[in-house]
């Protein structure tokens, strides 16, 4: 496995993404998408030599990451590309990780699945086994 991105809950996607351009140089690389079963909207930042960003804002108060955006957002996940997520979840959960979310379609990687777990230290991870993002700019 190695990492794909890292997930940062923000209030609002256009803040999130002038801050991250003004602080650190990142890029807008994919539209919105709207991600329903989450109740999110997330967009792709990127930036030449270093990993992916993806923002999460959520849509609605029932959303999953809705408080923590009200007490400001932050750091939310790391994201693990791995060759195969039916391989890869019975491995994992063999080490003890807790699978918060099993494997769905994902609207921002082209509705390839995505599962979240809880790893090691309490470590939200969300896990892919593709290289596609949707709505690449």
């Amino acid at each position: 496995m190695v990492l794909d991105h890292i997930g940062v809950v923000v209030p609002s996607l256009e803040r999130g993404i002038l801050h991250w351009r003004e602080y650190f140089g990142y890029a807008q690389s994919t539209g919105i998408v709207t991600n329903r079963s989450q109740k999110v909207r997330v967009v792709f930042l990127s930036k030449e030599g270093s990993l992916a960003v993806k923002l999460v804002e959520p849509t609605e108060p029932s959303s999953p990451v809705a408080r923590f955006a009200q007490k400001g957002g932050g750091l939310h996940h790391l994201c693990f590309r791995c060759q195969n997520l039916e391989f890869e979840i019975p491995f994992l959960r063999s080490k003890g990780a807790r699978f918060l979310v099993p494997p769905e379609p994902g609207e921002a990687f082209n509705n390839k699945k995505i599962a979240f777990f809880l790893g090691p230290d309490n470590l939200n991870c969300e896990l892919i086994d593709t290289t596609e993002k949707a709505s690449l700019l």
